[in-house]
């Protein structure tokens, strides 16, 4: 599997740092160019690797760690999304639950990426949270993941757990988004799993 960030703000390099301390390979892009975080990759190491937004689409497994409102217009640069695993980590903040039409948040950007199998998860926590080692005090940081593909949410599991966090699964986006929603985020913060 191949991986790409799409987004350098403080989530994509939160998990960007994630991918450098794991030794897992995976490109990061953003709407600026590949010369415009060229430092910040080689700041993270031979495991990071600055790509233009349209290479980032080619790879396997995509994490979207860009504002709500983009993922559309990256959506549209690909001509078609079949056969990938697309990341949701982002959050609806400053979004009018109306423009969200009655659906989880996930569902809508499923629409844009029609034919891609979408993962929810790295959006529960802070991004300082994020970006900290995950282990801590005999733990791990617990990272929620949810799908409508078992299959996808299960390959996003085995990353989140390559990435160190310890995955637990909250079933469909919706019943994930249910538990996740109205506070729960907040409550469910920070949680660490102890084997």
């Amino acid at each position: 599997m191949t991986y790409s960030i799409i987004g350098s703000g403080n989530v994509g390099t939160a998990l960007a740092r994630q991918f450098a301390r794991s030794g897992i390979a995976v490109g990061l892009a953003n709407t600026r160019g590949a010369a415009s975080i060229a430092a910040l990759c080689t700041e993270l190491g031979d495991h990071v690797s600055a790509l233009s937004l349209r290479d980032a689409l080619q790879a396997d497994v995509i994490v979207l760690a860009i504002p709500f409102r983009a993922h559309q217009a990256v959506a549209a640069m690909a001509p078609g999304w079949q056969g990938k695993i697309v990341i949701d980590a982002m959050n609806t903040y400053g979004v009018p639950i109306e423009e969200l039409r009655g659906q989880a948040s996930s569902d809508v950007v499923a629409g844009a990426y029609a034919g891609a199998a979408l993962v929810k998860t790295f959006n529960q926590l802070p991004a300082r949270l994020l970006a900290q080692a995950p282990a801590e005090h005999g733990g791990r940081r617990v990272m929620f993941v949810s799908s409508n593909d078992d299959a996808a949410a299960a390959e996003v599991a085995s990353l989140v757990e390559r990435l160190g966090f310890a995955a637990i699964g909250l079933g469909t986006i919706r019943e994930g988004g249910a538990l996740l929603g109205m506070g729960g985020a907040l409550i469910l913060q920070n949680l660490v799993k102890h084997v």
